[in-house]
């Protein structure tokens, strides 16, 4: 059934079997790394954490970032520094991996669970008010839950395989309500909201360097910011909350060792180095899969009104979930790794205490969509 749209793949990347996204080393990598080995600075001091962090910064236009051993430890130390506390109530959205989630359960907080928009797959701005204006009031400049009587503390939406949510109208209704916005861009470095990179519209933003991200360090991640007070903390927090010192172990709070090695660091400068050839492969080969899929009468998931998408994940949306089934087993089982899209987080049991809604277009995204081969063609 699907035997020329597997043929079509095979032929773009000129392979007989391929992931969803692997990992492309060929810059100076190596050569990063051989120095971070010579140097004996191989955990989390040495120079190349610092490069790294100032590379960030001047590819993102945050003024600060602070690196951590990866994006779900970014996630909870944003958290933690903004003062998410137990019981206080976090906003995200259905359609999201699950370390998003994970990371409000880490500080003991309830999830809200929105919809999604229908043209970007993240949290929905619209559905967010109606929720609000509903759910919620003011007490004190305090936005609370009338029904649960919690705070609802931070709005966490996540760009969903580097599709910008709708940044200006999010900011609009939270500042209405008073919630921080913590930006989960794990998934979207290099993707752009009307010429802003995403992860520096929130008062954070978060980043990842996993290995099938579009640049990796093994394992890694950043926060970002603009507050430089918030930076200085969310570094304090990262390092076990140790008071600088010569020789003494004074710790002022609860911290984490959340910092990432140098090591991983070094491989994090040289793929950054490279990322805007990567930025271009990928455009092109979702150009390709836009013009082939929809000459099929098969949608490919294109980037929205106001965003340039780094096309972390490409994606299809086929008929049904039959349909959807038969293209998962077929292409799977012909040396192509595609995937459906992840559970939604209502669905599953571990999120049954979340505060939830109705899901109609998470659910129709969840029998449909299928994410193909998007690592960078070489």
């Amino acid at each position: 059934m699907f035997r020329e749209q597997i043929e079509f793949i095979k032929g773009l990347y000129a392979k007989n079997e391929l992931s969803l996204h692997e990992p492309v080393f060929g810059g100076n990598e190596l050569k990063y790394v051989s120095e971070c080995i010579n140097s004996t600075f191989v955990s989390s001091v040495g120079q190349f954490v610092n490069k790294f962090e100032e590379s960030v910064c001047q590819f993102t236009g945050a003024k600060f970032a602070v690196a951590t051993t990866n994006g779900t430890s970014a996630l909870h130390l944003a958290l933690v520094a903004l003062g998410v506390e137990a019981e206080d109530e976090v906003i995200t959205q259905n359609i999201t991996f699950i370390a998003t989630v994970n990371a409000i359960s880490y500080c003991r907080a309830v999830p809200i669970i929105i919809d999604c928009d229908e043209d970007n797959l993240g949290l929905s701005p619209r559905l967010l008010e109606r929720f609000l204006d509903e759910n919620a009031e003011l007490m004190d400049g305090i936005c609370v839950n009338k029904k649960t009587k919690r705070k609802i503390k931070a709005c966490l939406p996540m760009h969903v395989f580097g599709h910008p949510v709708k940044l200006d109208d999010l900011i609009l209704v939270c500042k209405k309500w008073n919630i921080t916005i913590i930006e989960d861009a794990a998934e979207s470095l290099g993707s752009y909201y009307k010429g802003r990179h995403t992860g520096t519209f929130g008062e954070v933003g978060i980043l990842s360097f996993n290995g099938n991200k579009v640049v990796t360090t093994g394992g890694g991640g950043m926060v970002v910011t603009n507050n430089s007070e918030l930076a200085k903390h969310l570094k304090h927090l990262s390092t076990t909350a140790r008071v600088a010192h010569k020789w003494d172990f004074i710790h002022d709070e609860i911290g984490f060792n959340y910092r990432l090695p140098n090591l991983n660091a070094a491989l994090g400068v040289a793929q950054l180095e490279v990322l805007p050839s990567f930025l271009e492969n990928k455009r092109d080969t979702a150009k390709s899969y836009k013009t082939y899929f929809e000459s099929k009468s098969i949608k490919f998931w294109n980037e929205s009104l106001d965003t340039r998408c780094n096309f972390w994940l490409n994606a299809i949306i086929l008929k049904d979930k039959n349909e959807r089934d038969v293209f998962l087993e077929q292409t799977n089982s012909s040396g192509l790794m595609t995937r459906p899209l992840w559970s939604l987080i209502s669905d599953l049991k571990i999120y049954n205490h979340a505060v939830k809604t109705s899901y109609p277009n998470s659910e129709y995204f969840r029998d449909r969509l299928v994410n193909i081969p998007s690592g960078v063609r070489r």
